[in-house]
């Protein structure tokens, strides 16, 4: 009876050391993996959330600068294209009265 116990104390020896290196093992190719992904990572040349958003933010205001300067634009190419009635009659006055 006592070669048994004996028994079941080496075998539960073993079995706490398996499973001791299998958590073992576990965490290094837990730290393997996550270094390789850190490494691609890096690799990716990825930005951060932060300067993301940041980014974003400028381009949103440069977009709506940009509209407002074409809708500026538009109404001064309008402004400049309308006849100028009181600039056209002062001139051919102007021209008629040099020309008597």
């Amino acid at each position: 009876m006592q070669t048994s116990n004996r028994l079941f104390d080496d075998l539960a020896k073993v079995a706490n050391g398996a499973v001791s290196t299998l958590v073992g093992m576990k965490d290094e190719i837990e730290a393997l993996v996550r270094q390789r992904v850190d490494k691609l990572l890096a690799d990716a040349d990825l930005v951060p959330r932060e300067e993301f958003e940041v980014v974003k933010a400028m381009v949103t205001e440069a977009r709506a600068e940009q509209e407002h300067l074409v809708r500026r634009l538009v109404a001064l190419e309008q402004a400049a294209t309308k006849p100028r009635r009181h600039a056209a009659t002062s001139k051919s006055t102007t021209k008629t009265k040099s020309a008597k």
